[in-house]
């Protein structure tokens, strides 16, 4: 399942911040898009998810396994996120935290995703921990589950690493990006640092006119 792009453009009421652009993204890869601060990357995320904010205003389409996603609220678009900060809930276990991201149904077959979920990560006999006490690599790790859990069909990449220290943050993006390709989910990540993006991937960068190109 890709996701697509036809001339998507970001603007605010007296500039045009991202000129129109296409892309596809098929499913497993990672596409990696790259700009100065300002330059719009978050805002194109944005424009994907369904919520960018006013005053900035969106143009072009985005699809979805051939599916329009313009007319559909940013909850039903099934687009996963994984942002510079965990975004666990606080008050809320890694158990109870990762419970949050699923759809309801059968509590037992519930239960056992958590487990499955908290294995794939490495982090067996976490389910009780607060988020707190994690280290900053688990927590993206507790992130990234629970945005797998809800099953998305693709997913955006806003700034993960960031925060991470050099040593950690090669683990985590390897541990990520293996997670992505290996669940064929189609994933734009924007960062700033090259080395976040994947090895042999596509990388796009939005110029400081405005214009998308391939690096």
């Amino acid at each position: 399942m890709a996701l697509m792009l036809e001339q998507l453009s970001i603007s605010l009421p007296s500039q045009v911040l991202v000129r129109p652009f296409s892309l596809a993204i098929p499913a497993g890869e990672i596409v990696t898009l790259m700009g100065p601060s300002g330059s719009g990357k978050s805002s194109v995320l944005a424009a994907i998810a369904g919520d960018l904010p006013p005053p900035l205003t969106g143009q072009g389409s985005v699809s979805l396994g051939g599916r329009d996603l313009g007319p559909l609220a940013p909850e039903a678009r099934r687009i996963g996120r994984l942002f510079q900060d965990d975004m666990l809930f606080p008050h809320l276990t890694v158990g109870e935290n990762l419970l949050f991201g699923m759809a309801r149904g059968d509590s037992t077959a519930r239960l056992t995703r958590i487990r499955d979920a908290v294995a794939a990560a490495g982090l067996q006999g976490f389910e009780t921990r607060a988020p707190y006490t994690l280290s900053g690599g688990q927590r993206t790790r507790v992130a990234l589950f629970r945005a797998l859990l809800a099953s998305p069909v693709a997913m955006l990449l806003d700034e993960p690493f960031a925060k991470l220290d050099m040593e950690l943050r090669a683990a985590v993006r390897s541990f990520v990006f293996t997670h992505l390709k290996e669940r064929r989910i189609p994933s734009l990540l924007v960062t700033h640092d090259p080395a976040d993006a994947p090895a042999g991937g596509r990388i796009l960068v939005i110029g400081r006119d405005g214009e998308v190109h391939h690096d």
